[in-house]
C-alpha cells in the first residue's frame, strides 16, 4: 500500500508539472508579448551632421547649415486609455508623442511636431480610434484630423522577415519597408527594413507655407511644390519588436512654377551611439525574460514532468513485479514425502512405517551400499 501511494503522488507531481508548462507556454506567455499598460516613458535621438535645412525666425527664412538633433519622446497615457470605446478596451494602448528637432550648435528649434495615437498591444500598428491626433502647427491638435497607418514607432512581437508598411508623416501615408536581412549591433540580433520613399510632393505643405516660401525663394512664381525623398533603414530586435537603430536620408526641394528649385532639407539622421546602446540593452532584457517565460521554463517543466510519469509507472510496475514473487505465481510445488511411493513390509502388506533412507557409502555412489574403497 505505502508503494503504490508513493507512485500516485510521483504520477500526480510529474502530470502537475506538465499542466503547469503548458500553461506557462500557451496562456502566461502571450500575455507578455504585448504592450504593457505601464510603459515606462522612452526617447531616441537622432543626429544629422552637417546638415542642410530652413531656418525661420521672425522676419527671417534662410537656408543654413549645421548639425542637427532630433529627439522623440513616448509617453503611455492611461487616462486616454482608460476612456477608450469598449470594442478596444484590453486590446490597445494610447501613445502621446512629441519630435524637436534643433541646432546643436545654438539650440534653436528648427521644427515640432506632436500626436496621439491609439496602438494594438501586439501588433504596435495604429488602431482605428477617433481620438487620433497630429500637429505640426501650435493648437493643430483636433481629434480625428489624422488616420494612422502602418508600423511607427515600433514593429510587432514577434516580427518577421517580410515586408511591413511603415508610416511617413510627409506624405500622411503608409508606405512598404522591405526586409533585407539580419544583422548583429551591440550583441543583439536584429532584422533590417528599409523603405524607399521616391520623389514626389510632400502633403504636409500648407497653401500659407506655400505662399512664404515662394515670396522669399521665387517671387516671380505663382505656384510651386515641395519635393520630398526618404531612405528610411529600420533596425528591428524581432522578438519584441524595439527599434534598435533608425536612419533616415530626407531632401526636400522647393520647386517653383517659374525659377530655379531650392533645397529645403539635405539631412542623414541616425540613432546616436548612446540611444543604440540603450534600445539593444532593454530589447535584449526583455526578449531574455520573454524567451525565459515561453520557451525554457516550459520546456524543463515538461521535461521533468515526463521523467516524473515515466519514473511512476516503471515504479508502479516493478512493485506489482515483486507482490507476485511474494505470494506465489503457480501451483506450488509438491515436497519430497508427497512424491515417495507408499510403504510396504517383506510381505507385500501396506503399512504407514517409512523406511530408513539410504545412505550412501563413503567414497561410492548414493543407493550402491558396500562400495567402499577397503572392499576387494
Amino acid at each position: 500500500m505505502k508503494i503504490r501511494v508513493i507512485g500516485a503522488v510521483v504520477f500526480g507531481a510529474g502530470v502537475f508539472l506538465l499542466v503547469a508548462a503548458a500553461a506557462l507556454a500557451f496562456v502566461i506567455a502571450p500575455s507578455l508579448k504585448q504592450l504593457p499598460y505601464d510603459l515606462d516613458p522612452s526617447t531616441s535621438i537622432a543626429e544629422a551632421p552637417n546638415a542642410t535645412f530652413l531656418e525661420l525666425k521672425p522676419g527671417q527664412i534662410e537656408v543654413k547649415q549645421a548639425t542637427l538633433r532630433s529627439t522623440i519622446e513616448i509617453i503611455p497615457d492611461p487616462m486616454e486609455t482608460e476612456k477608450l470605446p469598449e470594442d478596444l478596451k484590453g486590446n490597445v494602448v494610447v501613445w502621446d508623442a512629441y519630435q524637436n528637432v534643433i541646432r546643436t550648435d545654438d539650440q534653436y528649434e528648427i521644427s515640432k511636431y506632436s500626436a496621439e495615437l491609439a496602438l494594438n498591444r501586439v501588433s504596435g500598428a495604429p488602431a482605428d480610434w477617433d481620438g487620433q491626433w497630429l500637429a505640426e502647427a501650435v493648437d493643430a491638435d483636433e481629434p480625428g484630423n489624422v488616420k494612422f497607418a502602418g508600423q511607427i514607432y515600433k514593429f510587432p512581437f514577434g516580427t518577421q522577415k517580410r515586408t511591413y508598411q511603415v508610416w511617413d508623416r510627409d506624405l500622411r501615408t503608409s508606405l512598404p519597408a522591405e526586409f533585407k536581412g539580419t544583422e548583429t549591433i551591440e550583441g543583439v540580433e536584429v532584422y533590417r527594413f528599409e523603405q524607399v520613399v521616391e520623389e514626389q510632393p510632400a502633403k504636409n505643405v500648407s497653401d500659407e507655407s506655400m505662399s512664404t516660401l515662394l515670396g522669399r525663394f521665387a517671387p516671380e512664381a505663382t505656384s510651386g511644390q515641395v519635393m520630398y525623398s526618404n531612405t528610411r533603414t529600420l533596425w528591428v530586435e524581432p522578438t519584441t519588436g524595439m527599434y534598435i537603430k533608425v536612419r533616415e536620408q530626407q531632401h526636400k526641394e522647393l520647386v517653383p512654377a517659374t525659377g530655379a528649385s531650392t533645397v529645403l532639407l539635405d539631412a542623414d539622421f541616425e540613432y546616436t551611439p548612446d540611444t543604440i546602446a540603450d534600445a539593444a540593452d532593454r530589447a535584449g532584457s526583455n526578449r531574455a525574460r520573454l524567451n525565459l517565460i515561453s520557451m525554457w521554463v516550459p520546456l524543463g517543466l515538461a521535461v521533468g514532468g515526463l521523467l516524473l510519469v515515466i519514473f511512476a509507472f516503471m515504479f508502479g510496475r516493478r512493485a506489482a513485479s515483486g507482490g507476485a514473487h511474494r505470494t506465489g505465481g503457480g501451483p506450488a510445488s509438491p515436497s519430497p514425502a508427497q512424491n515417495r511411493a507408499p510403504a510396504r513390509t517383506s510381505d507385500g502388506v501396506l503399512t504407514d512405517v517409512l523406511p530408513a533412507p539410504v545412505t550412501p557409502a563413503p567414497g561410492g555412489p548414493a543407493g550402491i551400499p558396500g562400495n567402499r574403497p577397503d572392499q576387494r
